[in-house]
């Protein structure tokens, strides 16, 4: 086993890892994006399903999960979100609607993770991750995001810099900071990369590529230590990665809505989720008492072990050895106590 001085981390970290929209949401994060420009959210939609099998039909292949990004754009270029900025997402982030529970939740079960004794002794502590096909800067401007460690999400570009920007001594000062370019895309298959990254501690230390072969007892989080919460079969490859690696996965639901009842039953019965509830996340409900029982497992069983690795490693003192021992020194006994009479 790796030496205490050489390990690179305690392992002491619990990381909650979200999808954002209709886990945390009830809708599509961007809704306020399409009420602001008077689009026709429905319509938007409608074509991004038409847009694969259109382009299908002209011999290229789109990925279903993020060609609503070339959308945006479109719409952006040709005129209905035209001036759309990242400054305009952010604000814009700031008006998405949340279940109930959150984002108060976040900080519930961080503190929640340091309310043992045992707990603090061992600096264990609870982090938060978004994990996103949508759009990281409406994350950022949104109500939950200073509860969160980490957003991993899609980026895009203003002001994208011009060709054989590289040997111009000044560039042409730009006044159209319109978004026109796509920075990072997230489908539901790069989200396990970030998983990894998490993982490793790849995004605390950029030093560690997240490609690198590295120790198990050196990852920062270990999956063992990671519950992954999102709403549907879109999320199987992240459910697959988690619990395959012995992390926790749970399904959430619209309570309102039957057919997704339905969806996380088959996922909970294919053993894709260990279990399944309610988008409701007040103290009270299933959810939140299902995540804070496994919360609770995962820092006992982290107590467990470093007690385990403490006990191990400390040898104990050496003891006084009698004079016929010639095997294993037995313990020493106490010197006799001379006999006290006391006068009557």
């Amino acid at each position: 086993m790796t030496s205490s001085t050489n390990k690179l981390n305690n392992r002491n970290v619990v990381a909650v890892v979200w999808d954002f929209d209709k886990t945390l949401t009830p809708g599509y994060m961007q809704a306020p994006i399409f009420e602001r420009y008077g689009i026709d959210e429905e319509h938007f939609w409608a074509e991004v399903n038409a847009l694969p099998d259109i382009y299908a039909k002209r011999g290229l292949t789109v990925s279903r999960e993020t060609v609503y990004l070339n959308h945006l754009l479109s719409f952006i270029k040709n005129g209905p979100l035209k001036g759309l900025q990242n400054c305009h997402l952010n604000e814009l982030g700031g008006q998405i609607p949340f279940f109930p529970g959150l984002p108060e939740f976040f900080g519930q079960l961080k503190e929640f993770a340091t309310s043992k004794p045992d707990y603090k002794k061992h600096e264990i502590r609870l982090e938060h991750y978004i994990i996103s096909t949508g759009l990281a800067e409406m994350i950022r401007g949104s109500k939950i995001a200073s509860a969160v460690d980490g957003i991993f999400a899609c980026e895009l570009i203003e002001c994208p810099l011009p060709p054989y920007f590289s040997r111009q001594d000044e560039l042409q000062i730009q006044t159209d900071f319109e978004i026109s370019q796509i920075g990072v895309i997230v489908d539901n298959t790069i989200k396990t990369r970030y998983l990894f990254e998490i993982n490793k501690g790849s995004n605390k230390n950029p030093a560690i590529n997240v490609n690198a072969k590295m120790a198990q007892e050196d990852r920062r989080v270990p999956f063992s230590n990671m519950i992954y919460i999102a709403d549907g079969p879109s999320d199987v490859p992240c459910f697959a990665v988690v619990r395959k690696a012995g992390g926790k996965t749970f399904a959430v639901y619209n309570p309102e809505s039957e057919a997704e009842f339905a969806q996380n039953d088959r996922l909970c019965e294919d053993g894709r989720v260990h279990n399944y509830g309610p988008a409701d996340y007040t103290p009270g409900s299933p959810t939140a008492r299902w995540l804070r029982l496994q919360v609770a497992k995962i820092c006992d069983r982290i107590v467990e072990e470093q007690e385990d690795l403490l006990a191990r490693r400390v040898k104990q003192p050496p003891r006084h050895l009698h004079r016929d021992d010639d095997g294993d020194p037995a313990p020493e006994s106490p010197a006799p106590q001379p006999e006290l009479h006391l006068e009557q």
